[in-house]
This record gives structure tokens, C-alpha cells and sequence, in this order.
């Protein structure tokens, strides 16, 4: 009995050594795992874990799918709700007399009990440049960097909104309570300081959205992106990835900034002699930082024109993101008093826009400044698709006045600020996500992306490229579309915030593309006669002096029509404005194969 006691003694203190007792010591702790997790048995009869389903939670884009600019998303749990930037977008050509374009925010009105703030990645103005319209509606708190919150803070002051909003500077690194989720701020590069990712933690999952992001190790300022973090999010579990798609068509790595600095140091030598003039992107800081580091290596002076770059350049240096020795910028004003191979101006323009600086310089329209043959001029800057004819306009014309002009890949002047395909492969590799959704782009950069994401291991059923709209839920285990809410696209006009929709833009296009002919009568009310006219202008469709004989013609088409109307018709204007329209819409139509629009009036006598 004694042997038998010691020999279960030892079998129970003794660590296992034989191969039985190995697989007798490691058997336990599985069975034990395997008991707690809920299963349920396969068509092929095997038993698999369930995936636990958690508190639901919606993204639902507003803006920035299938388009350049308009950045908006909405996260949605349970009662609460947060926004994520809130940009603007620059009317294309089929949108005559808009200045710009902005979200359209229904749905969140309709659900303003449920905000709890905004959060912004960055300082760019597809991010912020809604933001002002958004608060005049709902005025709610604002996060950000300090840069960015500086750059949100000169928006409001345009609106009359600045000391109004609630702005909370927040750091990377740092997390900001939204109801039952969170949302930490992660340091990623751009073409701005200050760029954030976001790591948005909620009851089902993280979500990460990296923002508008590259990966550069020797960025301007030092501060590299922080990867780590995006690894530990990607160990501890990423339910899914939103991930900027600007760049997805474009293989390899982009270029670090500094390799536009070199660039400017070898053009500055070259322009020795004559004045340099840089048109780039205003937000463009380290950009900046590095024409005023030249300029101050070559002993020349900086001037700066355009409202959106001086306004920027003040932002920076007041918050310490530009370092500028004393007297390197000079007043406009002053400029005149320094030879021109001392000065550098730095201008808006880089994309054309009609009436930048830059634009005003080669028309001869701008009152500082006059191109001569003695200036170097550089356009740091890659034309944004459907800007290249407005480019190339403005550097012919700036060729015709005798300047040299450096544009486009004649050097390394310009760097984008989004990755490219191994950085964005990079970014799935790192975060390792359940789910992928491609935001920042049109159709062709999010199916490119998404692409990518396949070559990475994540299956088809998983990666959902959206529509600005959709409703995308996911409760942990599965994420889909589940409905769409309001999101078209606001414009704006001047002060006018909404109210040139689809028909006066058609309205306007009409007008563009055939001219105005109007129709002047004057009728006695009493006698119900017609006393005055038909008389006849024309605007944007002939000149009338020119054409005489259709006039003419024209004239007695209106008069005949007019007698052959019945006294009841005369009585009934509606049905006389058809009555002149129509006939003299066929009439002009007959004769030129064109159809203006056509406005009747009846003054009444």
C-alpha cells in the first residue's frame, strides 16, 4: 500500500518526462479554452467557434468617396455620435458661378442630440473647409492638433464665429471620449504638420482611419510617423481599416520632402542673377520652411503674396512651425527696395485658379508685379486632375513674357503628401484588419486600394468599397451596407449656402452655351390690347445690329402670333408667354441650330 501511496504521489509533484505525460500535462489547458467559447456544428458536421456579435456600430460617409475633397464621415453607436473632418471641394467645370462645394449635413442635423463632437485629422482645406457651415447650424466641440485648431480658428474668424466654438487642442498619442467610444490621435506625415491618424475605439471593435497619410523617415520637422502604434493596435485586433486612396495607382514609396529641398538648392544657384518667384500649395509649411532656408543660404529676401498663403505663413509663425530669422520676410510694400536678384516671392497659384497671384502675374493683371525675362519661376506643385489646361495656360503665358518657368517633373520641385502602394501595404500589414473599407479618392484609386488589400490576405467579402451615404454596420463579426441616408453635395455661391441647386445650374449652363433672347409687350388691361412691342433683346446669342434681318423676322413672328391669339388668351399671360416662346423657339431654331433661352414680359399698361 505504501508503494502504491508514493508512486501516486510522485505521478501527481514530479514534472512530466515521458512523452505520455507531456501530452497528459498539455491536453488540460486546451479543454479548458475550448469549453468557454459558444460553437456551433457545420453543414460538414465539424464544430467551429462562434464569433461573439457586440454593440453594432454604423460608419456612414458623407463625403469623400468617389471624389477628391468633401471629406466627412459620421461614427455612429448606440446614442452617440461623432464626426470626422469636415471638408470642401472646388467646383469642376459643370458648375458655372459656384465658388465652392460642402456635404450636405441632413442626416446629422436630424440626429444633433446624439453629436458629441468633431474630431479633424488635419489642416488641409478638403478636411476643414466645410467646418465653419457646419457650425453655424450646430455648434459643437472641436478637436484637433494645434495647427490645425490655429488654421480652423482663421475659418471662424471669417464666419464671425471665432471665441464662439469650443476648440481642444489634443496631441498625438492622446485620447478623446466620445460617448461609448473613444478616439485616440496617432502622428502620422503629410504635406502639413500636424497630420494625425485615428485609432476609434468602440463596443465592437478598433477602427483605424489613417487620414490622409505618407511614410516618411526624415520628414522636416523630425516627427516620423508613428508605426509602432499601428503595429500594437494591429496585435491587439483592428476590426477594421479606413485607409487614404489618393495614391493607390502609384507603385514604390514617395519621395521624402527633403528631396525637395536639394531641388530648390540647385535652382537657386541656377537663378542666379535674376529674381525667383514659387508658387505652391499655401499649406504647404515645410515646403515653405525650405524656400526660406535657401533664401537664406543665397542672401535673398521673401515676399509673399496671396490672401490663403500669408494668412497660413502668420498661423505657422505665431504657433512656432515656422522657424524665420528677423528680417527674411519683407512687406510687399518694401519689396521695390531690394534688386530683384535679392527677392524670392512665394505665391499662391500653383493649380491656375483663375484669380490667384500667380495667374494675375502672367495675365499682367497683378498690380506688385510685372514678369520680365529677368525671372525664375518655379511651380512646386503637380496639377490636381482636371487642373492641367489651367496650368498649362498660366506657364505659357508666363513663357511668353520671356521668364524661365520649372514645372511639373523638369526637376524634383514637388513631393506628394500620400503614400503610395508599398506604404499602403505597409499601413494593412501593420494594422492587420479584419475588415477594409478605402476612403480619400475616386472610383479608380478605391478599387485600386482595395486591389492591394486582396494581394494582402484579406478576402473579397471583407473590403467594401462605399458610396457617400451608405450606411456600413458592423457588430464585431460581419460588416455590410445596411441603408444609405442623405449626402449629395451643397453649394456654395457668395453668401448663398444651398440655394443654387440642379435647376439653376442648368439654368446657368443654358445661358453659357446659347444665350438670352428676351420678349418685351405691354397690354392695356382694360381693352385687353396689345399696345407696345413685341420688342426683342439679346444677350449671349446675337449682336443684334449684326443681325438685323433675324430680328426683323423675328419680330413679325411675335406679331402674328400675337393676333391670332383670342381675347381669353390675351386675358390668361401664362398661356401668351408659351404661345411667344414656342413660336419663336422654332423659328430661331429653323434658322441658326441653336435654342437660348427664351423670356417672355408682359408689362402691364
Amino acid at each position: 500500500m505504501n508503494e502504491k501511496d508514493n508512486t501516486k504521489r510522485t505521478r501527481k509533484t514530479t514534472s512530466p518526462e515521458t512523452p505520455q505525460k507531456r501530452r497528459y500535462y498539455k491536453k488540460k489547458p486546451a479543454e479548458k479554452s475550448a469549453a468557454v467559447l459558444p460553437t456551433e456544428k457545420t453543414a460538414a458536421g465539424t464544430v467551429k467557434t462562434k464569433e461573439i456579435r457586440r454593440t453594432p456600430v454604423k460608419i456612414i460617409p458623407l463625403g469623400g468617396l468617389h471624389e477628391i475633397g468633401k471629406n466627412m464621415t459620421v461614427f455612429e453607436c448606440s446614442n452617440d455620435m461623432f464626426i470626422l473632418d469636415c471638408g470642401l471641394a472646388f467646383p469642376d467645370a459643370d458648375m458655372p458661378g459656384v465658388d465652392i462645394v460642402i456635404p450636405d449635413f441632413t442626416y446629422v442635423e436630424r440626429n444633433r442630440d446624439k453629436l458629441r463632437g468633431i474630431v479633424i485629422t488635419h489642416g488641409h482645406e478638403d478636411h476643414i473647409g466645410g467646418l465653419a457651415y457646419f457650425l453655424k447650424k450646430i455648434n459643437v466641440p472641436v478637436y484637433g492638433t494645434r495647427l490645425t485648431l490655429g488654421l480652423v480658428d482663421g475659418k471662424l474668424k471669417e464666419h464671425g464665429l471665432s471665441g464662439k466654438v469650443q476648440l481642444n487642442v489634443i496631441e498625438p498619442k492622446k485620447t478623446v471620449k466620445m460617448g461609448c467610444m473613444a478616439v485616440e490621435f496617432i502622428k502620422v506625415n503629410h504635406s502639413i504638420p500636424d497630420a494625425v491618424g485615428m485609432a476609434i475605439h468602440t463596443p465592437a471593435g478598433i477602427i483605424v482611419h489613417t487620414g490622409d497619410f505618407k511614410v516618411d523617415y526624415t520628414p522636416i520637422d523630425g516627427k516620423t510617423i508613428d508605426l509602432a502604434r499601428f503595429g500594437e493596435l494591429g496585435n491587439r485586433g483592428v476590426l477594421a481599416l479606413m485607409a487614404d486612396s489618393t495614391n493607390a495607382e502609384r507603385p514604390g514609396y514617395t519621395h521624402t520632402e527633403r528631396t525637395v529641398g536639394e531641388s530648390f538648392d540647385k535652382l537657386f544657384k541656377d537663378a542666379e542673377g535674376r529674381r525667383i518667384i514659387i508658387a505652391t500649395f499655401s499649406s504647404n509649411i515645410h515646403r515653405v520652411q525650405q524656400i526660406i532656408n535657401c533664401a537664406c543660404l543665397y542672401g535673398r529676401k521673401v515676399a509673399v503674396f496671396g490672401r490663403s498663403m500669408i494668412n497660413v505663413i502668420n498661423t505657422a509663425i505665431e504657433l512656432g512651425y515656422l522657424d524665420v530669422p528677423s528680417g527674411i520676410i519683407i512687406d510687399i510694400e518694401a519689396m521695390n527696395r531690394y534688386p530683384d536678384e535679392e527677392i524670392v516671392l512665394i505665391t499662391t497659384g500653383s493649380q491656375g485658379e483663375p484669380m490667384s497671384a500667380l495667374t494675375r502675374m502672367a495675365m499682367n493683371d497683378h498690380k506688385k508685379v510685372n514678369i520680365t525675362p529677368m525671372d525664375f519661376i518655379i511651380i512646386s506643385a503637380t496639377p490636381i486632375p482636371g487642373n492641367e489646361k489651367y496650368v498649362t495656360r498660366v506657364v505659357n503665358e508666363l513663357m511668353k513674357s520671356g521668364a524661365e518657368v520649372v514645372y511639373e517633373a523638369m526637376y524634383e520641385v514637388h513631393v506628394s503628401g500620400h503614400a503610395c502602394q508599398e506604404e499602403l501595404k505597409l499601413m494593412l500589414a501593420l494594422t492587420k484588419p479584419k475588415f477594409f473599407i478605402p476612403v480619400h479618392g475616386e472610383y479608380k484609386h478605391l478599387k485600386k486600394h482595395a486591389g492591394l488589400a486582396l494581394q494582402m490576405g484579406i478576402p473579397a467579402e471583407n473590403i467594401i468599397i462605399g458610396e457617400n451615404g451608405n450606411v456600413i454596420e458592423t457588430d464585431g463579426a460581419s460588416m455590410k451596407i445596411v441603408s444609405q441616408v442623405p449626402a449629395g453635395r451643397v453649394l456654395v455661391d457668395g453668401l448663398g449656402v444651398g440655394d443654387v441647386g440642379s435647376i439653376v445650374l442648368r439654368d446657368r449652363k443654358h445661358l453659357a452655351q446659347d444665350g438670352l433672347i428676351i420678349i418685351v409687350i405691354g397690354i392695356e388691361r382694360s381693352t385687353n390690347e396689345v399696345v407696345a412691342g413685341p420688342d426683342i433683346v439679346s444677350r449671349g446669342f446675337v449682336y443684334v445690329r449684326e443681325s438685323e434681318e433675324l430680328i426683323v423676322e423675328a419680330k413679325h413672328i411675335l406679331t402674328e402670333t400675337l393676333n391670332n391669339c383670342s381675347a381669353a388668351e390675351l386675358k390668361e399671360w401664362n398661356t401668351l408667354k408659351g404661345k411667344m416662346r414656342d413660336a419663336l423657339s422654332d423659328y430661331i431654331y429653323q434658322k441658326t441650330k441653336r435654342s437660348p433661352m427664351i423670356l417672355p414680359i408682359i408689362m402691364e399698361t
